[in-house]
């Protein structure tokens, strides 16, 4: 049996706090999941919107400017995992390196449907600027699937109710019709707040699950009455085979617990 621990999407984008990012860091420490999934979105790459191209909300963003908040933000997440594999060197311990997978979200993926459009950038523009693998994440495409120890991952799973792919720009609403149409364990990010149902197939307990927020600012365009959903990250306790008890850890928790109590903005 193992332990995961599941990072939904961060919305990263120049200017917000990310002083939570620091609380997780200490959180995975403590911890030591075997594998840790950060499900896509990590970056909001704003400055490629085709929703505010030509808008006042566009103005002033800057594809450099995405860039740099992204690598900012994930110093501050993999720095106490940094300090503690140091410490261990040091001390001639055992290293602990958890498995790191990285779904690519719609967001990064802005940056594979600009060049699309401009081919002219192709060779100039590219998502490995995002330098996640500098990191020791393992990255895998948009809307690929990734599977551990019998739980699917991806940032979302676009299969309709008679189980084909017929589009791919949204997921399943809830975590109920995702787990049905999907017939195993899967877990997502994409949509805000969270999702959780479990599944009787046979002799299996399937489990789904859909968790898309971990991030301190609010997104405007779900407007006043749209911002009270969950926010934190899913600790899966006893993997094996698709089954585990799930844990769900709340942002104010981590910020309570784990922040060392200096703000970080990127």
């Amino acid at each position: 049996m193992t332990k995961h621990i599941l990072i939904p999407d961060t919305q990263i984008k120049p200017g917000v706090c990310v002083s939570h990012l620091n609380a997780l860091g200490h959180y995975l420490v403590d911890q030591r999941p075997d594998v840790i999934v950060q499900i896509g979105d990590w970056a909001d790459m704003h400055s490629l919107s085709t929703y505010d191209m030509g808008k006042k909300a566009g103005e002033g963003a800057r594809y450099e400017d995405d860039i740099a908040a992204s690598t900012k933000a994930m110093e501050v997440l993999m720095e106490p995992l940094k300090q503690l594999q140091k410490k261990q060197r040091k001390n001639k311990e055992k290293i602990y390196r958890p498995e790191l997978i990285l779904t690519l979200g719609n967001h990064e993926n802005r940056i594979n449907r600009h060049v699309n459009a401009y081919p002219i950038l192709h060779g100039k523009l590219s998502t490995e600027d995002l330098r996640f693998e500098k990191y020791g994440w393992e990255v895998f495409d948009f809307l690929d699937v990734v599977e551990r120890d019998g739980i699917a991952y991806s940032h979302y799973f676009p299969r309709n109710a008679n189980g084909q792919i017929v589009q791919t720009t949204r997921g399943a609403p809830n975590a109920r019709v995702q787990v049905q149409r999907e017939q195993q364990s899967c877990s997502s990010g994409h949509l805000q707040g969270l999702s959780y149902h479990v599944q009787q197939l046979r002799n299996r307990r399937c489990q789904g699950l859909i968790a898309g927020s971990f991030y301190m600012h609010e997104e405007d365009y779900l407007g006043p009455q749209g911002t009270a959903y969950w926010r934190g990250v899913v600790v899966k306790h006893e993997v094996e085979n698709g089954q585990y008890d799930p844990m769900f850890v709340s942002m104010d928790y981590l910020l309570r617990r784990w922040w060392d109590g200096k703000e970080r903005w990127v």
